[in-house]
């Protein structure tokens, strides 16, 4: 799986080479193989051999002086670098002891767009009408027939997609046992797909939590997060699904998609760490790094994709992969050191916790591939690289879920702190408007109460001292006008005094009201018995 293990890229470039013994036959030192005596499979690497041709090239053309390699010397793993965009040309010899025609499926391995056959005549090669199997998405098996007691030397003419993980491994396959042995092959590492299943079983709930919390808040590093586990998750995923099946998807993916849902995915991650810590504001140095790795993942998806589409130059394609990889791990490393020089940080903590895990259990991984790390003797689940990087990755979405919630719930503190000091604000200038109207009524109050004591009173008591002295110059003579006038006058007056004394703000206490209420009742009930 080419594009899993960030971590473990040093290990690539530490061991890139692989070697392989070369020996130029001729076809006469292969064996013929019997194929009336093929029962389920029988395999070709010890009966096969190989050579290669331009991608250009035309094999009838080339094949009279084509150089053949033994199948002792074929490649036990993956099909040299070099070799990724070569067409691969396998020959095996056939034959039928049988008293009927006898049928078998041709299959060249993993992993190739297209396989041609031919039938070496002698002076020239004969193509072999394409019948693929009646089982959706298998195109890498090819039918061949030979009749009674009949031998032929065929020619395999593979296209192998651009991938590092493509094998030559040759066999044939009995007609009644191919449904078996294509569902075998989707078998393999069984343990490891139920296990891919659950964990983005794990991931998609993550999601759908990441992205609620983007509902509701609008906080974009949800989003951010939900982005970097959808793309990895789906790759992973996909991985899974089309592992070990001979369908173009697979193809597809193995040879573009993969590395590139890698990238995308890796884009969400830098711009969730970036949203996450502030880091404009906050971390200017890692605001500056994640810049430049967006930029470096751009370029890397754009150049990759030049090269894989328009040239045949299938190094720069693993070349921009791995140094990119390279560049991804030591950013990694830059932030666990920036983290652990800022340990008080806790935001920054969750990041490197998850981190760490991922980079120790990729490592583990990596460790696996190169060295066989786990005996064969624990069961093969335990001994899965996918498994490790899988267990990494996960731990590594949790604890940056969980420095989510932790840093949403204290914006929620802070959010709702503030909507109370808010709140707390906006009723004190209700208070303040309040109190500043009651002090406008009540100066209202004082101003008419100054203004009848001044203006109202001073008249009333002038015309009651008016009214006494007329009163008293006439004497018997007063008229009855006069008395009332006077007498109208005092109650004027009192009511004024009243009214003067209400509207005092000094008198708004209870003891000023009961005072006043005394007052008057004693006033008032001064000549009763009460």
């Amino acid at each position: 799986m080419r594009i899993f293990y960030l971590a473990g890229i040093l290990f690539f470039l530490a061991f890139p080479g692989r070697s392989f013994a070369q020996e130029d036959t001729d076809s006469t030192s292969i064996k013929w193989v019997d194929i009336s005596r093929i029962s389920l499979s029988q395999t070709l690497e010890r009966n096969v051999e190989y050579g290669y041709i331009g991608a250009k090239e035309s094999l009838p053309e080339k094949y009279a002086s084509m150089i053949f390699r033994h199948g002792k010397a074929i490649h036990r793993k993956y099909v040299e670098d070099e070799n990724v965009t070569k067409k691969i040309i396998l020959r095996f010899k056939a034959t039928n002891r049988a008293d009927t025609s006898v049928s078998v499926w041709f299959y060249g391995g993993y992993y190739y767009w297209d396989i041609t056959m031919y039938r070496d005549n002698g002076s020239s090669l004969q193509p072999i009408r394409s019948i693929t199997p009646d089982i959706k998405n298998e195109i890498s098996y090819r039918y061949l027939t030979l009749p009674a007691h009949d031998s032929a030397l065929f020619v395999a003419e593979l296209i192998p997609v651009r991938t590092y993980l493509n094998t030559i491994r040759p066999k044939l396959v009995s007609p009644a046992y191919l449904g078996s042995f294509i569902n075998d092959t989707y078998s393999t590492n069984n343990e490891a797909k139920t296990f891919t299943y659950l964990f983005c079983g794990l991931l998609l709930m993550m999601i759908l939590f990441s992205l609620a919390n983007f509902v509701q808040g609008g906080n974009l590093e949800f989003l951010y997060y939900s982005g970097y586990a959808f793309f990895v998750g789906l790759m992973l995923l996909i991985k899974a699904v089309y592992s070990y099946h001979s369908s173009k998807m697979s193809f597809f993916q193995e040879g573009y998609l993969d590395y590139v849902m890698l990238c995308i995915g890796h884009l969400f991650y830098m711009l969730f760490i970036q949203r996450y810590l502030a880091t404009k504001r906050n971390h200017p140095f890692l605001h500056k790094l994640y810049n430049f790795g967006i930029l470096l993942l751009v370029f890397s998806i754009t150049t990759f994709s030049v090269a894989h589409f328009f040239t045949d130059l299938f190094a720069i394609e693993k070349n921009i992969e791995n140094i990119t990889k390279v560049l991804l791990l030591v950013m990694v490393l830059i932030f666990c050191v920036y983290s652990l020089k800022r340990w008080k940080n806790k935001l920054l903590r969750f990041l490197f916790w998850g981190n760490l895990f991922l980079f120790v259990f990729a490592l583990t991984s990596q460790l696996i591939i190169s060295f066989d790390l786990i005996p064969k003797s624990y069961p093969y689940i335990f001994r899965s690289a996918v498994v490790h990087y899988e267990m990494g990755l996960l731990l590594e979405l949790v604890f940056f879920l969980a420095g989510l919630n932790y840093k949403n719930r204290r914006q929620l503190i802070a959010s709702a702190r503030e909507r109370e000091r808010l709140k707390a604000e906006n009723q004190l200038n209700e208070y303040e408007k309040e109190i500043a109207v009651y002090k406008a009524q009540q100066e209202e109050r004082e101003r008419i109460s100054a203004d009848m004591h001044d203006e109202l009173g001073s008249g009333m008591t002038a015309i009651r001292l008016m009214s006494e002295i007329a009163r008293n110059k006439m004497k018997e003579n007063t008229p009855v006008e006069i008395e009332k006038i006077s007498h109208s006058a005092d109650e004027v007056l009192n009511k004024m005094n009243a009214i003067i004394w209400s509207m005092n703000s000094g008198n708004d206490t209870v003891d000023n009201l009961v005072s006043y209420i005394r007052a008057y009742a004693i006033e008032y009930f001064e000549y009763t018995h009460i």
